[in-house]
Formats: C-alpha cells, structure tokens, sequence
C-alpha cells in the first residue's frame, strides 16, 4: 500500500513543529516570565493587587462603580481605587517610583457604556471569562484579516498562522493582562473584512467601536474616510456607519458624565509623564530621540497621510489596499503607541499575514527585499527558537545566573520587530508602486509606436 504523498508527510512535520514551539513559548511565558516579573513587583510594592487581568481591572471598576454609584471614572479618587485594587496601594502619580507603573482609567467613557455586562460579575468570574473570549477572537481575527486582505491559506497554513499568533509574546502579554487591544484588533479586522463584503455601514459602525483605543485605529480611521470620501456617492454608507455609532457613543456618555471628554483629554496629556516614548525615540537613543524623536515621528506621520491620499483609489481586498492598511498600521506601533505597549503589536498581524503568503513574489527580483527577509524572519521567530532552549537550560543553572542572562532572552527582539515589518512593507509598497509606473510607461510607448490614421 503506497505512503502518504510527500507533501502531507512535510505539512504534518511543519503542523507538529508548530504546536512544539507555541507550547513552549506558553510555558516560557506562563511558567517563567510571569512568575519572575510577579516576583519583581512584589519586591518593589507592586504586588498586593490583582497581576492577572490588570489591564481590564479599572474598566471593570469604573464601569461598575461609575453607572451604578455616579463616581467620576477619571477623578483622583477612581485613580486611588484602581491602583489599590492593582497594586496594594495608591501611588504618587509625581513619584519616580510611579513610572511605568502608575495607572489610571484612560479610555474613553463610552468604553464603560459597551463593557457595562461585564461589569455585573465578579472580578475572578471576568477575568475567567475574558481568558476565553479574547484567545477565541484573536484567533477569528486571522480569519478576517485573510478574508480583508483577500488571501487564501490551507488548513495546515491556517492553523499553523493562528498557533503562532495565540503564542506570540505580543499576545500572551495582551491576554495575560486582559488588553482591550486584543478586542480593537478584532473589531479593525471585521470592519475591514466587511468592507471587503460591501457591508459599508456595518464597517463604519465597527471602526466606531474601535475607538476604545483610538491611537490605535488613527491613521487607518483617516486612509478609510479619505477612501470613502474619494467616491463618496458609492462609499457614503461608511461614513454614515462611523459617525451615526461615533455621535451616539458620544451623546449617551455625555447624557451620564458632561464633562467627560475634558477629563479624558487631561488624563491622557498626563499619560506622557509616565509611559515611555514611541519606539521610534528608542531607534535614536536616550539623547537623540528626545531631541530629534519629535521630527521623526512627524515625518512618519506625514508620509503616513500623503500615502493614505494617493491610495484613496484603492479597491478593497486589492494588494495595493491590503499594503496600505498595513503600512499604515505598522507606521502606527513606532510612532503612536507607547514603546512599552508590546501588547499592541497584534495591530502587525495584517501586515506578517501579507508577507508570509506573498513575499516569494517580491523576494524573487529583489536582493534587498531577501536580505531585510531573512533578518525580519530571524527577529520574529527568535522567541520560538529561544523559548524550547531556555526552559531546557533552566534546570541546569543556577536561578541568578538565570534571571540575569538567560531568563529574557526570548523576548530581546520583541522591539525590532515593528520595524523589520514596516521595512518590508515599505519594499513591497514600493516595488509595487515601481511596477505600476513601469507598466503604465510600457502601454505609453506600446500606443505611440501604433501607425497615425488621418
């Protein structure tokens, strides 16, 4: 009896490989960062409060006790709450020891209003809950990216994209705190995979809700109204989706706090004081980034606009739309977002899900795209090399040695990542840009040299 075809054999060993690494990074960062970093807080005062979860706590308190007993979600005694509840204590928001740890509610209030069932239940019971639906909607969210980004995967590529997905150290620290970017993710990818369908309102309705984290949906939010504006008669049901969900949002948080939108406006001017600066600042140093950072950012910023313009034109579900959302999400992680938010990197997975199933075409005439390839490919998957051969050292040496050298080397790249992705998509833009130009000559010169009938 002949043997299963060659390529089944390969595609189990890959499916195998696969699920190898992803256990190990779960047990890497549930069965060794996590305990260290527990530890670490505790030996600094930290580690009273809730760990697990800890990003969603002041949500749930603000929601709970904002809509049941009227307390003001942004005010100084809501701060005090949420950090006793996270940490033992309050904190002095003016005290170096405060920085990066300090926390206070910095959401918009309409993030209470969408959140509020969950607010019902415990605390121990939402967190339970939340480590279920959040694993189930980032796996989903591959699902809409491909169905977005008009990309076909087999069962053995999709399983092995959702595996490493749900085990990335960007994910696991995003569910492990319960980060309410997990959710914008998916929300972003279902608006986008909507558009692809043609379901427009329902699409602007999505990128509404998205708003929770608006940092994080900015510069996408822009390239979708300059697209939707570009053709507005045939596009209009997208905005009529974002601003009719935005307004209500807007209106019944107003009708149950007026002066919310200042308060927020003021807490998130004082998040600067202790969140680090984008990663872009890091790329420079301590020195230079806090001299030149600014120029930098500004100057992604702007290409990021000028991009989203020119490929206002651009169909859904095309290369060049898929490109563009990803371009300009990656542009998103190194100059919008916090340097210490790795949890916000999942905004990437557009952006490896097109480089993954499309670059043979761009590495094929390309030397430089192969070398930033092969680099970018080295600082993604380090963390599912390292992880297997950290936890098989571990036994072996000594817990000092431990936690000085070998404990984070999983997570060293974890920074470079952002920019390994926007360097190949700026190649890919750009050969593609390259390509157009060069067939759009090529049909200039193909009709001049046709004969002149009078």
């Amino acid at each position: 009896m002949p043997g299963p075809p060659p390529t089944f054999g390969r595609s189990r060993i890959l499916l195998s490989l696969t699920t190898l690494c992803a256990a190990s990074m779960v047990y890497y960062h549930l069965g060794l960062f996590v305990p260290r970093a527990v530890e670490v807080r505790a030996a600094q005062g930290f580690g009273e409060g809730y760990s697990f979860g800890a990003d969603f706590y002041p949500i749930w308190l603000t929601s709970r006790e904002g809509l049941l007993h009227h307390l003001d979600p942004y005010a100084r005694e809501t701060t005090r709450q949420i950090q006793i509840g996270l940490f033992g204590r309050s904190l002095n928001p003016d005290s170096p020891t405060a920085s990066p740890e300090y926390r206070a509610f910095s959401y918009p209030l309409f993030t209470d209003i969408l959140l509020w069932p969950l607010a019902q239940l415990p605390f121990p019971m939402v967190r339970i809950a939340l480590a279920l639906i959040l694993p189930a909607l980032t796996a989903l969210s591959v699902l809409l990216w491909l169905r977005a980004l008009h990309l076909r995967a087999g069962p053995v590529m999709l399983a092995t994209l959702i595996l490493l997905t749900l085990s990335s150290y960007a994910v696991l620290e995003g569910l492990f705190a319960e980060q309410m970017g997990l959710l914008v993710e998916f929300l972003l990818a279902a608006s986008l995979g909507a558009l692809v369908c043609k379901r427009f309102f329902l699409s602007g309705a999505l990128l509404s809700f998205a708003l929770i984290k608006p940092q994080i949906v900015l510069l996408v939010g822009v390239y979708l109204l300059f697209w939707t504006f570009a053709q507005f008669r045939a596009r209009w049901r997208v905005a009529a989706g974002f601003f009719f969900v935005t307004v209500l949002l807007g209106v019944s948080s107003l009708l149950l706090w007026p002066r919310w939108i200042e308060e927020w406006l003021q807490v998130m001017y004082g998040y600067r004081q202790y969140s680090t600066p984008p990663l872009v600042c890091y790329l420079l140093g301590d020195e230079m980034g806090s001299r030149f950072g600014p120029f930098l950012i500004a100057a992604f910023l702007v290409s990021a606009i000028v991009l989203a313009w020119r490929k206002r034109q651009a169909l859904p579900g095309s290369m060049n739309f898929g490109l563009t959302v990803s371009l300009l999400l990656a542009i998103t992680t190194i100059t919008i977002l916090p340097g210490h938010a790795v949890y916000d990197h999942v905004v990437l997975l557009p952006g490896i899900i097109l480089i993954a199933l499309s670059w043979r075409s761009f590495a094929a005439s390309s030397r430089a795209f192969r070398v930033v390839l092969a680099l970018t490919a080295l600082v993604l998957f380090w963390q599912w090399i390292c992880a297997p051969l950290v936890i098989a050292v571990q036994p072996f040496v000594s817990h000092q040695f431990f936690v000085a050298y070998v404990h984070s080397i999983p997570i060293r790249t974890a920074a470079s990542i952002p920019f390994g992705v926007l360097s190949l998509l700026g190649l890919m833009t750009w050969r593609r840009a390259s390509y157009t130009i060069r067939e759009k000559g090529e049909k200039v010169e193909r009709a001049s040299s046709q004969p002149f009938n009078v």
